[in-house]
């Protein structure tokens, strides 16, 4: 417990600042959470972080995370997706080189894996170019909805939301979540007023809080398939960079899609 709440703190004194500071600083953060998120998922998969596969793997994520303004040195009509899709080029056909050693399958994986570890930090960005309320808001969706549903859960919790993935998780404690993030966040956005109305931004919390727990849900479902407790130990007492940012993994990019980034 004592090595938990250091980490927090400490990684909290190095979070906070930086989100306050946005700009490069907090954008080359972002890009390094990407990049660790994957390394996380490619040692879960047992792949060599020197591999060719997983280098690849490492620039197409470089190709979603940077900014678009990054690539100033490439053809001005070059996207960040066209840069993206080279590289799923190259792993198709690495497959060629390896003589399916390395096959679709597995090309599959870490496409996958790419995008699901990078496009959420991508969007982190985004929102802290919207402003520091904006992250600040989706940070105490997260945060609220997640101690919520664990303090209501120990208290209320009968009922197994999803039993074989995380057998700890419960109906109540996640109707729990949602209620005390829709209290927290949501009057957080009457102090600090984003782009919508009052009301429509009690309903986006909502949305955003279930779609967090499934984020949380989907990361257990990965660990428990590959057989891990957590996605890495870059966190003493609390796991990788995926068990910290599951969530906002799928937060972020929704937000993004309702219009709020």
């Amino acid at each position: 417990m004592k090595q938990r709440l250091i980490t927090a703190v400490v990684a909290l004194i190095i979070f906070v600042p930086l989100v306050w500071l946005g700009g490069v600083p907090f954008d080359i953060l972002a890009i390094l959470l990407g990049l660790i998120a994957l390394s996380e998922v490619l040692i879960m998969r047992k792949k060599l972080l020197i591999s060719p596969e997983a280098v690849i793997s490492m620039l197409a994520a470089l190709a979603v995370l940077i900014p678009q303004n990054w690539l100033v040195f490439l053809p001005s009509d070059t996207t960040q997706f066209t840069v993206f899709y080279f590289f799923v080029l190259l792993l198709l056909t690495y497959t060629v080189i390896t003589k399916n050693r390395f096959s679709f399958d597995d090309a599959g994986m870490l496409i996958l894996g790419t995008i699901y570890s990078s496009v959420g930090f991508h969007y982190l960005m985004q929102a802290r170019n919207v402003g520091i309320s904006t992250v600040f808001y989706l940070l105490l969706i997260v945060w609220s909805t997640d101690s919520g549903a664990y303090l209501v859960g120990r208290k209320l919790g009968k009922n197994k939301l999803a039993p074989h993935i995380s057998p700890n998780k419960t109906w109540e404690g996640s109707i729990g979540g949602v209620i005390i993030a829709m209290v927290i966040a949501g009057g957080f956005t009457l102090i600090y007023p984003q782009n919508v109305g009052p009301l429509s931004m009690l309903l986006i919390t909502l949305i955003l809080s279930i779609v967090g727990q499934m984020g949380d849900l989907v990361e257990s479902a990965l660990k428990r398939f590959y057989g891990v407790k957590d996605s890495g130990k870059i966190l003493p007492g609390h796991g990788g960079i995926l068990d910290r940012f599951d969530s906002l993994l799928f937060v972020l990019p929704v937000a993004h899609f309702i219009g709020l980034i």
